[in-house]
């Protein structure tokens, strides 16, 4: 294993060793407190950018499973088609792995797919690091490898852009009879995780993904999708222009005839935006698989998987509009909904991969407004 250091933008100095592809790396880095799932959270697309710490201690001991698809094309065991996290760092690799599923260890998918990876690193230390100062950009260096240092890019880039599907692409419903038509929506992909498709094409709903920035409001379609990325939401215009027409043209409609919106992640901050409201940046975000959300009005509480690391300014809601969960930690929002119409968002993952799916209800909900 070669010698590797993690420099952050304070000058802080981790020194471990490299067990995945020898390359030097710059990212925002994140941590991310879940115990389990480094194959969903490696494959989410966003993370796009990010060194991602995991602070479970002992990792790769489940191996990885097998990158293959399903007939639709969804992969079927990660949340997109390959890696999007810059670099991993851990506390303690695993070198031997156990699992009925596992085809390949963690360290040889990293080398596969060219993304470093870190060891004996003590991380419990540099998540309190990154807990005080917060989230900060950060740089792997190869000993063996001096000079040609990136810098790290990640305040102003359309992370977005990068990882949003370039075409339109349709998946079919499934479990529907000739009793029961599919209904369609429409998905606009500004990263999302592969679990969210299958969960909404299991509800025998037919999708159609469109990249980030389309102009869908003239298609035909029973209901809005907003899905989950990278990056800061500021940096989708475009995206944030769509879904305000959208909404503009359904308020001239009869109160039956409105259609209804669903926003997951960067979907809540979009939708938000859509409706006025403003997002900040987080002191270090909400990475993992154990954060409490309580819905607004009830003391009705669930535990969510996370991963953001930008929220939505809950007294920037317009008056037509109201908080649907707060977080249990630190009070911020985690959802919205408008108090008319069948609009509504979480800022959670309520179809997980990995992790809780207390809150997978949501999906039933916006299938039975379509």
């Amino acid at each position: 294993m070669e010698n590797v250091t993690l420099i952050l933008q304070d000058g802080t100095e981790f020194h471990g060793k490299s067990f995945g592809y020898d390359k030097t790396v710059a990212g925002e880095v994140v941590f991310n407190t879940a115990m389990m799932g480094y194959p969903e959270s490696l494959t989410d697309p966003s993370y796009a950018g990010q060194i991602v710490v995991l602070t479970f201690p002992l990792v790769g001991n489940y191996g990885v499973p097998a990158f293959s698809f399903e007939d639709n094309g969804i992969p079927t065991f990660m949340e997109s088609d390959k890696i999007h996290a810059v670099a991993l760092i851990v506390s303690d690799y695993s070198e031997s792995y156990s699992h009925w599923n596992a085809k390949e260890s963690l360290s040889d998918w990293l080398k596969r797919e060219k993304v470093p990876g870190i060891t004996g690193i003590d991380t419990r230390e540099l998540t309190k690091v990154l807990r005080e100062h917060g989230v900060m950009m950060g740089k792997i260096v190869f000993d063996n490898q001096p000079g040609n240092i990136p810098e790290a890019e990640y305040e102003g880039v359309n992370f977005v852009e990068e990882v949003s599907c370039k075409e339109i692409i349709r998946y079919a419903a499934a479990n529907v009879t000739e009793h029961n038509e599919a209904k369609t929506a429409v998905l606009v992909d500004c990263g999302v995780k592969a679990n969210i498709i299958r969960c909404l094409i299991n509800r025998g709903v037919n999708v159609i993904r469109v990249p980030w920035n389309y102009d869908f409001t003239d298609m035909e379609f029973d209901g809005l999708f907003l899905a989950n990325g990278p990056g800061d939401p500021d940096m989708c215009v475009e995206a944030v222009e769509n879904i305000r027409k959208f909404m503009e043209c359904e308020r001239e409609k009869s109160d039956s005839a409105v259609r209804p919106i669903m926003g997951i992640c960067m979907g809540n901050q979009l939708l938000a935006k859509a409706a006025g409201a403003t997002v900040y940046k987080l002191k270090y975000g909400h990475r993992s698989h154990n954060q409490p959300v309580r819905m607004v009005g009830t003391e009705t509480c669930f535990v969510t998987s996370q991963n953001h690391g930008y929220a939505v300014d809950s007294k920037t809601l317009g008056s037509d509009w109201e908080p649907f969960f707060v977080n249990m930690n630190d009070g911020s929002n985690e959802g919205i909904r408008h108090k008319k119409y069948p609009w509504f968002s979480a800022q959670f993952h309520p179809e997980a991969c990995s992790g809780p799916v207390d809150a997978e209800f949501l999906f039933d909900r916006f299938v039975e407004l379509l």
